[in-house]
């Protein structure tokens, strides 16, 4: 990445515009030469004069001004990054479709250098089919998406559409112009991974659940965004950070219906795909809306329990020809070879590619920052074994799976 940048800050009209000063005020402590592109309705947010004093550079939004240096395209052609923060639903559908009727879209129209997008609007906005469709339209011509995260929004309004922090946001879009620093063998492919732990809730207090921290499933995913993937993390109740990253798409889920919904519809897309989530193998029948009280007797309850669907079989049978499905299993076992024993009947019996095969307890596996596995094909013979930080053991799980793609 070179010392000194031009960077396009476009500025789209929502109340999340305040925070775009925080996106210039960054880029210019870093050393580089900004450029602010509002739209004309940005400017109802946030004025002129604290743009240019922040960013050091005249500000206009105006097509007119400046026409004698074609500054309608100038500043496309002569930017190595352009960022738009906030981008608002109207601005998202106008990149979307090539409309260029303001200053920010013959800019964005004109460039050759990347473009990093942070979306913030309502919930309902955002989630709206015609926006979904547009994020898809611009990631796929290579647009890179930051967020938007799931916070208060304006008024009482709180849910998923709140615009990414600055720190964020910059770091993303510097990201992508940092050369990589390790092997880029994942590049191209869309990897989903499941994390954490599925919770089935009892009554509206207690719950049914495990003690997974999501630590090896997250690890996973850094992994393979390290590695150059496009990563989708299917996150259950984690007790660990996930990084921010314009290539990471984050869904949280609760239960294991939940977590089999998100991972069947993620699963539509993905080269490879790692059930690392802990799931929950019942629920209860009924769930008491109100908190189960303690009743006169025996000192007892009595909870009736169902099965829940067996998420990595049901992928597997729905498997895309070349997909790649690896499962892990964590098992209690007396020695190793009971422990494969068991990781055996289990990997014939789900038909996963690979089958990450780990022993737990008390105080193994479950939240500890090293871990082993056992890698087992569907047959159940060993083809590895790694044993470490659970970063890893994340590397050798993708690196297996990677085997098995190049086997094919």
């Amino acid at each position: 990445m070179a010392d000194r940048l031009t960077v396009v800050v476009g500025i789209s009209g929502g109340i999340a515009a305040y925070k775009a000063v925080g996106v210039v005020r960054l880029l210019v402590k870093a050393g580089h030469d900004v450029h602010v592109v509002p739209t004309p309705a940005a400017l109802q947010f946030v004025g002129l004069p604290t743009l240019e004093a922040l960013s050091r550079n005249p500000v206009t939004a105006s097509l007119y001004d400046d026409v004698a240096a074609v500054r309608h395209v100038a500043l496309g052609q002569a930017a190595d990054l352009v960022i738009v923060a906030p981008t608002t639903a109207n601005t998202l559908a106008k990149l979307a479709t090539g409309l260029a009727d303001d200053l920010l879209g013959t800019t964005i129209l004109a460039t050759k250098a990347p473009v990093v997008v942070a979306p913030a609007m309502h919930t309902e906005m955002w989630q709206n089919a015609a926006t979904q469709h547009n994020v898809e339209v611009l990631r796929s011509r290579g647009v890179t998406i930051v967020g938007p995260e799931s916070g208060q929004l304006t008024g009482a309004d709180s849910g998923p559409g709140r615009m990414s922090e600055p720190e964020d946001i910059v770091a993303a879009a510097l990201a992508i112009l940092q050369p990589p620093t390790t092997p880029q063998d994942l590049a191209g492919l869309d990897v989903v991974v499941s994390a954490g732990g599925t919770r089935e809730p009892l009554d509206p207090v207690r719950f049914l659940g495990n003690r997974s921290s999501g630590k090896q499933g997250v690890a996973l995913a850094v992994a393979a965004l390290a590695r150059g993937a496009l990563v989708t993390l299917v996150a259950a109740h984690l007790e660990v950070p996930v990084p921010v990253d314009a290539r990471l798409t984050v869904v949280d889920v609760t239960t294991a219906l939940s977590l089999s919904e998100a991972m069947t519809a993620a699963a539509n897309r993905a080269d490879i795909v790692v059930m690392a989530a802990a799931v929950a193998d019942y629920r209860p029948v009924e769930v008491s809306d109100g908190k189960i009280k303690k009743e006169t007797g025996d000192g007892t309850l009595t909870l009736r329990l169902v099965e829940n669907p067996d998420i990595l079989a049901g992928l597997t049978a729905a498997r895309r020809p070349g997909q790649v499905i690896v499962g892990f299993a964590a098992e209690t076992a007396a020695d190793r070879d009971e422990l494969v024993t068991l990781g055996r009947a289990k990997a014939q019996r789900k038909g996963a590619d690979l089958l990450a095969l780990n022993a737990v307890g008390w105080a193994q596996g479950f939240g500890t920052d090293d871990n082993t596995v056992l890698l087992l094909d569907e047959a159940g013979a060993l083809v590895a074994e790694a044993t470490g930080a659970k970063s890893a053991v994340a590397d050798a799980v993708l690196t297996a799976a990677l085997s098995v793609r190049a086997s094919r």
